[in-house]
This record gives C-alpha cells, structure tokens and sequence, in this order.
C-alpha cells in the first residue's frame, strides 16, 4: 500500500488526486491529523487514518502495510521541524516500507541562506542513515509563493521588495503530477532527484513585466532593504522567526540557490511545465486586479 502522508494539505491533496488515477484506490492510504477533512478520499475507496508526526503511536497504525511513505514536509522550520519528519521516518522504516519518499526542495544543502533548505538537507541525511531505499523529490519553488509576493502590486503598481535573483518557480499541481508518477514507478529514483522545476527561472523584475502585461496596468519593480523589508514585516503582524524566514528566500535567491532549470520534471509529467507567466495571467484576470 501507499501511504501519503499531509493528504489534506495544499500539495498533499493533489498528489493523492493524482495517484488516484494511476493506481486503484484499495492501494492507496493517507495519514492525516483530520479524518474528517479527508473524507472525500474515503468515499472513492482510500483508506483513511489519523498520523500525526507528534504522536509516533498513532503513525504506526497509519502507516500498516505500507509498501511506500511519501513524507510530504511539515510547514515548520528549524530543530522542530527536522524532528518531526525523522519520527515520520522512524515509522516508515518500522512499518516496513520498501521505499521512504519526501518532499524535498531544490538548493537543500546544510549552508544554505534558506533555513527551509537547511531543514531538508537534514532529512535527507536522515533518510540515507534510515537504511532503507528512498527518493527525495528536490521540488522547484512552489509558484504560490511568487504570487503572495506580487500581493496587490497589480492595483498600486508598485512591487516593492529585497534584491533578488531567479527563481525557478514551479506549480503545486506539476509536482504534484509527479510525485504521482514517481509513486506509480517505485524505484524510478534512488536518493536525491534532479531539480524538479519549470522551464524559466524568473526574477521579480520578470514578475512585475509578467504582472504588467496580464493585468493591463504598469508595474514597477522597486527595491527595499532587508532590513526595512523586516520591519515592514513586522509591522503588519508577522513574527520575528517568520520574517527572518522569508529574508532567507531573497538572500537564497541572491546566490543563485533557486536559479536551476531541468527537464527531469517535463519527462516526469510528459508535458512542458506550467509557466509562471501563465499562473499569474489566471490570477490577475479573475479578480486580482487585471482586466
């Protein structure tokens, strides 16, 4: 059976969709902290059990006959987060699972600027000392967040933020078609995949002329100090831990972290990624403030 865990969370849900039309339901269990919220998935056949990584009890019952784990990544940073993913691990391996997957990111390395990066590089060093054989899914940078980071920009007109660099932003819904895939072909990839990413890696200038031309109206690319950035940040009710958080994304970004392009997820899908240019045209032309 096999067993994804996070199936009611933004990318968990789609991967689970689209297992579902590669493999029958009865193969296929997710462990999520809210039944309930997957009860469209029960409904077509999947089984359905509550896992959280805070209680390694309760895992082992979720995770019963897994032949495969697909650990999708916590939304936490830090010790804690490394924390929960080696106790998802931990059961992965008692349950007998033959192969351990995660959700990884492009540019996971130990000296990354981005505290995320450092949190899967970790994992993934947890994962090779499991002793059992896993796939870690180096995820492109999910286009979502390009797309708070546009925020209003196309009504004012002014995209203000830290100095970046490219960004190879990629959709949840094509990483999600191919953890599906990787899933269906147990032992595609041992170890670290290539970048799973788009075919462009887009700076926020490229952004701004995207977001301009989708919404019919100028949008100007300025630029900001880290330091004001934070305050600013700070200033509208972000936590501390989590503005310095979203920092790391720029100074990342600045050193060229999330600048790779790669086919490996094009052959994944069997088709071109979806664009960011295409993601933000949807967006401003129903309602965020494009034509």
């Amino acid at each position: 059976m096999i067993i994804v865990t996070g199936a009611t969370g933004q990318l968990g849900r789609q991967i689970v969709e689209r297992l579902l039309v590669r493999v029958p339901a009865d193969r296929v269990g997710v462990s999520v902290r809210d039944p309930q919220k997957a009860q469209a998935f029960a409904d077509q056949g999947v089984r359905v059990r509550r896992g959280s990584f805070d209680e390694p009890a309760g895992l082992a019952h979720a995770f019963e006959g897994a032949s495969q784990v697909l650990i999708v990544s916590v939304d936490r940073m830090g010790e804690e987060a490394v924390r929960l993913h080696r106790t998802a691990i931990d059961a992965a391996v008692a349950a007998g699972a033959r192969r351990i997957l995660y959700t990884s990111h492009m540019g996971a390395h130990a000296s990354s600027h981005f505290q995320a990066c450092r949190d899967h590089a970790a994992t993934e060093q947890a994962l090779s000392a499991s002793g059992v054989p896993f796939t870690a899914l180096r995820n492109g940078f999910h286009a979502a967040v390009a797309v708070q980071f546009l925020g209003h920009a196309a009504e004012s007109g002014d995209l203000v933020l830290p100095e970046d660099g490219p960004v190879s932003w990629t959709t949840h819904g094509d990483l999600a078609d191919a953890a599906a895939a990787v899933l269906a072909d147990e032992g595609r990839f041992d170890g670290p995949t290539p970048p799973l990413t788009a075919a462009q890696a887009l700076t926020f200038d490229d952004v701004a002329g995207i977001a301009s031309d989708a919404s019919g109206r100028t949008v100007t690319r300025g630029i900001t100090s880290d330091g004001r950035f934070r305050d600013q940040l700070l200033g509208n009710g972000v936590p501390a831990d989590a503005a310095d958080q979203l920092l790391g994304v720029f100074a990342a970004a600045r050193a060229g972290e999330f600048a790779a392009v790669d086919p490996t997820l094009a052959g994944l899908i069997a088709r071109e990624p979806t664009a960011l240019s295409a993601v933000l045209r949807e967006r401003l032309s129903v309602g965020g403030g494009g034509h």
